[in-house]
């Protein structure tokens, strides 16, 4: 059994409530108190109404499902509350000066910060890149417009450039970009396109290098309560929890 504590009770925190038996959510946080409340009603945890008043709670790891703002606010003084962090909303680490303040704040208080693979997989693999060059790293997503509050009547490029620059425009858009070049340790070519033909989001990896050649294709079924989430999302988190204090740990 692990004990976590939720930092943001939105569609994540509800498909987690759903998976008791080896997971339990202690204490949950949320800047909507109603949020919070209906998965304390669905998983007996504590609701928190300030921040100071979760982060003492009975859990030795908190799990960020909130927003890029969320874990600028909040991951560093987690970490020295001596909690580690699981972080789903990955873009906050395009910043490279706060990512590498995260870890040193993470190395000085013994904690860590783990990364789930979220709407993508493969990234195991791609972590081969941190050994030997790979030639070439692109992540083509596919979206309907609507998503995007973008009309179009036909498929069309939105976006072609660096994560980096990807987030200025599309801030919502960039978790699996960043969690992308974090695996590699590399820069990623990020395409953005638009099909209103499309009802999942899509997302394609081309890697190249000495390895060989790799193609990934992932369509995300969105997730029940929230179609603007996905489902495989929710469950890489689940694995990555369940997966924790295993003694044989598989693809790390």
């Amino acid at each position: 059994m692990i004990r976590i504590g939720l930092l943001g009770c939105g569609n994540v925190g509800h498909v987690l409530a759903k998976y008791p038996a080896d997971i339990e959510i202690a204490a949950v946080y949320d800047i909507i108190r109603e949020r919070a409340e209906e998965i304390a009603a669905a998983t007996g945890a504590k609701v928190c109404t300030q921040f100071e008043d979760f982060i003492i709670g009975d859990f030795d790891l908190v799990v960020e499902a909130a927003s890029v703002n969320a874990v600028k606010e909040y991951a560093e003084e987690i970490l020295t509350r001596g909690k580690d962090l699981v972080i789903l909303s990955v873009g906050a680490l395009s910043d490279h000066a706060f990512y590498t303040r995260l870890e040193e704040t993470a190395r000085a208080a013994g904690k860590r910060i783990y990364i789930p693979s979220g709407a993508i997989i493969g990234l195991d693999n791609l972590k081969i890149g941190q050994i030997t060059d790979i030639k070439r790293l692109t992540l083509r997503t596919t979206k309907n417009p609507a998503s995007l509050g973008i009309t179009a009547d036909r498929k069309r490029l939105v976006f072609r450039g660096t994560a980096h620059d990807c987030i200025r425009e599309f801030p919502k858009n960039i978790n699996v970009a960043v969690a992308l070049e974090l695996a590699a340790g590399r820069e990623a070519d990020v395409e953005l396109w638009v099909d209103p033909s499309v009802d999942r989001n899509i997302h394609e990896i081309f890697a190249e290098g000495a390895f060989g050649d790799i193609h990934i294709m992932v369509r995300n079924t969105p997730s029940p309560e929230n179609p603007a989430t996905s489902y495989l999302a929710a469950l890489s988190i689940i694995t990555l929890l369940r997966n924790l204090e295993r003694p044989i740990s598989v693809g790390t």
